[in-house]
């Protein structure tokens, strides 16, 4: 606006927003090798896991708000509600532990490890991934072996009367793409270590 009190067209300019068109981002790269597409794939896997785990969550969450309700205006708590909450929590972190793993998200020192030569460095990482999926194949394992206990001894819950052995299978069912994902890892290390 001009000293007159009258809009001109640079105020009019000022207003209009930018309608040109924007720079895009550069698509990130395809992968080139196997082992990068196979971790492609397991990320992908990983993420409707993940999805799994946030829908556990929510469940949770409306599950404990409609017993606190229930409790605090109608003095008649959700049947159930913490046998649920609990079964569902099992759902919950057990399809977290892939995104927490591909996200990086789970404790890692490394202070030591980045001083290190870099073939050194690689073939630690690749026997830290080993452990890691000696770890989570163990998990996998007996979470069977314990579930086909459950099954076979129709262990149920007091009140409500919920099986067990589903969500002890959902945990090695959550490790599957978390143990591939593992070894995709090693395998990607011990690459780096042989390769000169």
């Amino acid at each position: 606006m001009d000293s007159s009190g009258k809009i001109n067209d640079l105020d009019l300019a000022r207003e209009v927003p930018d309608f040109s068109p924007q720079e895009h981002e550069a698509p990130p790269p395809k992968p080139k090798g196997l082992i990068e597409r196979l971790e492609l794939v397991l990320k992908h896997v990983i993420n409707w896991s993940t999805v799994v785990g946030g829908i556990g969550l929510v469940a949770m969450l409306v599950i404990s708000v409609a017993d606190v309700i229930g409790i605090k205006i109608f003095n008649t708590p959700v049947p159930g509600g913490p046998e649920f909450v609990s079964f569902i929590m099992v759902v919950v972190v057990a399809f977290a532990m892939g995104y927490t793993l591909v996200e990086r998200a789970h404790i890692q020192v490394d202070i030591f490890i980045n001083k290190l030569p870099k073939r050194l460095k690689s073939a630690v990482e690749a026997f830290v991934s080993l452990l890691g999926l000696g770890l989570f194949v163990i998990l996998a394992w007996y979470s069977v072996v314990y579930g086909n206990q459950l099954r076979e001894s129709k262990e149920v819950s007091m009140t409500q009367h919920i099986p067990f052995y589903p969500f002890v299978y959902s945990i090695a069912l959550a490790c599957v793409p978390v143990c591939l994902y593992l070894f995709l890892e090693v395998l990607r290390w011990a690459i780096k270590v042989v390769k000169k």
